[in-house]
């Protein structure tokens, strides 16, 4: 190995510096994480380590580009000094609030033929760690294409699985996919390749009985792509650019920069538990917002009337129905799906606009994104595709009182839909206007970086419950899912907690729409464990005096934003139970896909001992019911989850 450096740095306990000849180290702040970096046999790699024990061996690291292969006969030739960040800020839209990012920061130079090429940057929080390369000018050339990423994440042996597979491009309804709407498998062993292209961020993995491992990136934008888990052999898995024929074909798979230029952050979140991969914000810690807000933007709750009665509900006649039910909910706004320019009408949405004004209630309304990439026939098409059209429409809504819109059908992660998602956002904020994106790609920082994003759906969401017996059935397994995964690292806008029996406007066996098998008190829960500072739930006018009281009580007062987060208990596909804080008020929930019972004896260590509390749980036969009961000096609550059922506590 040539020019070693023999420097160590020692800086609020922590170093960088000499190990043996080849490597060098940096920790978190608490010295429990460890990532060590090496040009071993010339190639730039590095490796994870808690409390000494492997949760990412030895991996490589390096950039292939159309200048130059810069992936091996690299140096490692300069190492910083170890830079301690510490910084707060605050964030409404995710899970916890007030953030407090504590890292060690740390820039490793690779040079090759004596020439710098790249640093690599690592910032390492107490259970994460987040990386990018930085890549200087060669010469007189000030771009490059990125051919392939050799970053790799090499798993230990043993360690087993919990992915979404990417679908095909061009494939699906009307040849929209990718949309990232895939189910997971979980507990599988490695080696396999999803479905032959690889697997959807984030990414978990159980390392044995060591703990957890969760992959993912963020601080993606129009400068680059948005990137996939790619496996090359078992136990190792690498970065995947999108595939040629997504978007139509039309973009580059391979991202291109301008030179100095920086990657996304790549993202590991590592713990002994399950709760830093459920509290983990790392992926807003590392990115910052890209531009000011154009006003306070307002989030909430809102109803829409396309998961339950579909296309057909889009009539003037029911959007009334519907702003009437969110202003006897004390929700803010109404969603207006797709096809409202044919079958409303733009002066009928002017008006529709001003009578839900008057009852304190805002619109979104259903844009389709596409111009030339896919066949979905779904209107308003071809405006959010192109600026001219698309700033001429936020100009009128704006002037008509729109909160927002949602854009569908996007279907793929090139550099060039990533300019367009970014295109939206900035023009939409312009105007004034929060954004959800649906038929997308995993969010990646966006809340952070974004002001005016507001979530995406990228989940298997509820619309499936409409279409699909089959997703009823698994409802409970897929929830039990989303916050050990999806969730954890965006906003996700998944449209649910029906207290309909049936996903149809008769709530009737006797028409189209899956019957509900998961109980009221689930539909409560989920509110509470997914989480989304914007809220379209699949509830029902009708509801107000169909469903439960306590039901349609709670569903009236439960918030969309959130102070803080604990996770408490669960498996991911199992069960999962944990609590949430808006202003003082804790809510705590929990839901079971578990064949059996599942009994837990709770220490709620946040609240006061012989505090009175609020209880919604489900009996044997799903029969839901709310109490008020009062913690023991130990502040412990036994509660029995039946499966397809599950629990709130209120404080």
């Amino acid at each position: 190995m040539k020019n070693l450096l023999s420097i160590v740095v020692i800086l609020t306990g922590m170093f960088i510096g000499t190990i043996r000849a080849e490597e060098k180290k940096i920790s978190s702040p608490d010295g429990k994480l460890s990532v060590t970096v090496t040009d071993d046999k010339g190639i730039p790699s590095y490796a994870v380590a808690y409390r000494g024990v492997s949760f990412i061996e030895l991996s490589s690291l390096g950039l292939n580009t159309n200048i130059g292969d810069f992936t091996q006969q690299m140096t490692l030739t300069a190492v910083s000094p170890v830079m301690a960040i510490d910084e707060h800020y605050e964030l409404s839209t995710i899970k916890r609030k007030q953030v407090h990012y504590q890292a060690n920061k740390g820039v490793f130079t690779f040079s090759k033929d004596g020439k710098v090429v790249y640093d690599v940057i690592f910032q390492i929080s107490n259970n994460d760690v987040a990386f990018r390369y930085k890549m200087y000018p060669q010469g007189d050339s000030l771009c490059c294409v990125i051919n392939e990423e050799a970053t790799g994440f090499i798993l230990p042996e043993g360690t087993t699985t919990f992915l979404c597979p990417q679908s095909g491009p061009m494939g699906g309804f009307a040849r929209t996919s990718p949309s990232y709407e895939t189910p997971y498998t979980v507990d599988a062993p490695m080696g396999q390749n999803g479905w032959g292209e690889g697997y959807t961020f984030p990414c978990l993995f159980r390392r044995a009985e060591k703990g957890w491992i969760l992959i993912s990136e963020t601080g993606v934008s129009s400068l680059y792509c948005g990137s996939r888990l790619i496996v090359k052999e078992s136990g190792r898995y690498t970065i995947g650019f999108p595939q040629k024929g997504e978007y139509n074909g039309n973009g580059t798979s391979s991202p291109g920069i301008a030179l100095p230029g920086e990657t996304p952050w790549r993202t590991i979140t590592v713990g002994e538990t399950l709760n830093p991969i459920v509290e983990t914000t790392v992926v807003f810690d590392v990115v910052k917002p890209l531009y000011n807000t154009s006003k306070k933007y307002e989030y909430g709750k809102g109803s829409w009337s396309w998961i339950i009665g579909m296309d057909d509900s889009i009539t003037y006649e029911e959007q009334l129905r519907y702003i009437d039910f969110s202003a006897a909910m004390g929700y803010q706004s109404v969603l207006v799906d797709n096809w409202w320019d044919k079958q409303i009408g733009r002066e009928k949405i002017k008006q529709l606009s001003r009578y839900a004004s008057e009852k304190g209630v805002a619109l979104y309304l259903w844009y389709n994104s596409n111009g030339y990439w896919n066949d979905a026939p779904q209107t308003p098409r071809g405006i959010m595709s192109n600026t001219i059209a698309r700033r001429k429409e936020m100009k009128w809504m704006q002037s008509i009182g729109i909160r927002g819109i949602k854009v569908d059908f996007f279907g793929s992660d090139k550099q060039v839909t990533m300019q367009l998602y970014e295109d939206i956002l900035t023009d939409a904020n312009d105007y004034g206007l929060l954004v959800i994106f649906h038929g997308c790609t995993l969010p990646r920082g966006w809340e952070r970086m974004y002001p005016n994003f507001a979530t995406s759906e990228a989940v298997l969401a509820s619309e499936n419950l409409h279409f699909s017996q089959g997703s009823c059935d698994a409802e409970a397994f897929n929830a039990c899912l989303h916050p050990f995964i999806r969730n954890t690292v965006g906003s996700m806008d998944f449209g649910g907690s029906a207290l309909n029996k049936y996903y149809n406007l008769k709530n009737s066996a006797n028409m189209p729409g899956g019957h509900r098998v998961t109980s009221d008190v689930f539909a409560l829960a989920t509110a509470v464990l997914f989480q989304s500072p914007v809220q379209h739930f699949a509830l029902a006018p009708d509801n107000l005096t169909d469903a439960p009281s306590w039901a349609i009580d709670f569903m009236k007062q439960v918030p969309t934003t959130w102070d803080e987060i604990q996770f408490i208990d669960g498996y991911p596909g199992k069960y999962v139970v944990l609590a949430r804080r808006h202003a003082g008020k804790w809510y705590i929930a929990g839901i079971n896909a578990e064949k059996t019972p599942v009994k837990l004896n709770l220490n709620l260590s946040m609240l006061p001992a012989g505090e009175t509390v609020q209880l919604y749980v489900d009996d044997a036969k799903l029969q839901g019911k709310k109490s008020i009961v009062k913690l023991n000096k130990k502040r412990e609550l036994q509660i029995t989850m039946p499966c397809n059922g599950g629990f709130v506590i209120v404080e």
